[in-house]
């Protein structure tokens, strides 16, 4: 039986997840993109606490990913943050993923 989306998906997130690893200095950008909002978060895996996070108001497009790019490295810049560890969570690069990233790295972030 051939595999679905959802267990390719996750099936890539496991092997992105075992290479990427966040601590204080470069923590984890983690991407969760849904339906309906797309939210990112900025993750220190070393004593697994949240460092920062956006979440995008109701919209799913690229405009809103944009906004919680540049949402995000703002609050990472205030954190003292400059480098950052990507994890798109098994999602494929392109659309709001890059958008955002882009977004991201436009407003100053390093990956």
């Amino acid at each position: 039986m051939r595999p679905t989306k959802i267990q390719l998906r996750q099936a890539r997130k496991r092997r992105i997840r075992a290479k990427v690893s966040g601590t204080a200095e470069r923590p984890r950008l983690t991407v969760t993109a849904s339906l309906m909002r797309i939210s990112v978060q900025l993750i220190d895996d070393t004593v697994g606490k949240t460092l920062a996070h956006a979440v995008s108001e109701k919209g799913k497009n690229i405009a809103a990913a944009t906004k919680v790019g540049a949402d995000i490295a703002k609050k990472a810049k205030d954190l003292k943050i400059s480098a950052v560890v990507f994890d798109r969570n098994g999602r494929k690069y392109h659309g709001r993923i890059k958008a955002l990233a882009d977004a991201a790295r436009e407003a100053g972030l390093a990956f």
